[in-house]
């Protein structure tokens, strides 16, 4: 006799497994919250959070830490997809915290780590208990080490001997008062799985994820998107270039890729012959230290 997962394919197999770790996190935890960027691994995670519960509501709401350096288009379609399924969507600002002498711009004009107090502010001031984010494991080495269900201490850091067994996909979600703990549906995903369930679902993403031309400059051998955040500069030359990107986050620290791939199945297989994963090729913000994940992830950030 046939088991039910030996007649699903790989990618049956991943989602049926999302969808019961939000349905595990909407039985166990009171106030559940879903990290949505516009980025391709949270519209990923949306639309299976949505197929979970079906035809029900999402039994909960949607949280985005804006550095003030996203790309347009992208946080164009974060919202175009919010006002589509009537979500509500809180928005934590490093603008704001900025604005109010809080946090201070770093010299390279990088926001990304100055994403985590307004996270970790967001989370308890919202009374979150449950954050669901996009982390692969296939990502990056310290996001490896990660478990779907990642405690979170008080202060929101992120402490790996505390860390539970998830032996035969039993999820522990127990806290203390303050303590919250950080989901990752998506940990047994790839970035090729990423897009052949983008490509089966016939899933909407930002025009940015596709071969266009766009005017960058190159620093560090990445391509960077011109803007506020302080480039170019001197001696780096604006240039017009045909480019996607494999990630989003904020323009002064995510790179793009030149390409020519325009569509989902182009994207495809681009992908299945790098040799190199999203992160590795196009974030200067992992870049900056051998530990710049686990040392931000340690400070409370994803």
């Amino acid at each position: 006799m046939t088991t039910v997962a030996a007649r699903l394919g790989h990618t049956d197999v991943l989602e049926a497994e999302a969808a019961y770790i939000f349905r595990e996190v909407a039985g166990e935890f009171e106030k559940p919250v879903l990290l949505f960027s516009g980025g391709k691994d949270s519209v990923v995670m949306l639309h299976l959070a949505l197929k979970a519960f079906a035809p029900a509501p999402l039994p909960f709401a949607l949280l985005h830490v804006d550095t003030g350096h996203n790309f347009p288009e992208v946080l164009a379609y974060r919202d175009r997809v919010v006002a589509a399924h009537g979500l509500t969507l809180h928005v934590a600002s490093v603008q704001d915290y900025i604005d109010r002498g809080v946090l201070r711009e770093r010299p390279d004009g990088t926001r990304n780590p100055l994403q985590t107090l307004p996270l970790l502010e967001a989370i308890s001031g919202g009374g979150f208990d449950a954050v669901f984010g996009g982390g692969r494991r296939d990502e990056e080495k310290a996001r490896a080490k990660e478990r779907v269900f990642s405690l979170r201490d008080e202060f929101g850091t992120w402490d790996p001997r505390r860390q539970r067994p998830e032996l035969w996909q039993l999820y522990n979600g127990r806290h203390l008062p303050g303590e919250h703990v950080r989901i990752f549906p998506l940990s047994n995903w790839t970035e090729l799985d990423v897009w052949q369930y983008i490509a089966r679902e016939g899933i909407e993403l930002p025009s940015i994820y596709f071969a266009h031309e766009r005017e960058v400059f190159l620093r560090s051998g990445m391509w960077l998107a011109p803007g506020d955040w302080g480039g170019p500069r001197g001696g780096e030359p604006v240039e017009k270039r045909r480019v996607r990107y494999r990630t989003v986050g904020d323009m002064s620290c995510t790179g793009a890729v030149l390409s020519e791939a325009s569509g989902v199945d182009e994207v495809i297989v681009e992908i299945t012959a790098s040799r190199l994963t999203e992160r590795g090729a196009t974030r200067a913000d992992d870049r900056l230290s051998e530990a710049a994940m686990e040392d931000r992830k340690r400070e409370g950030y994803f």
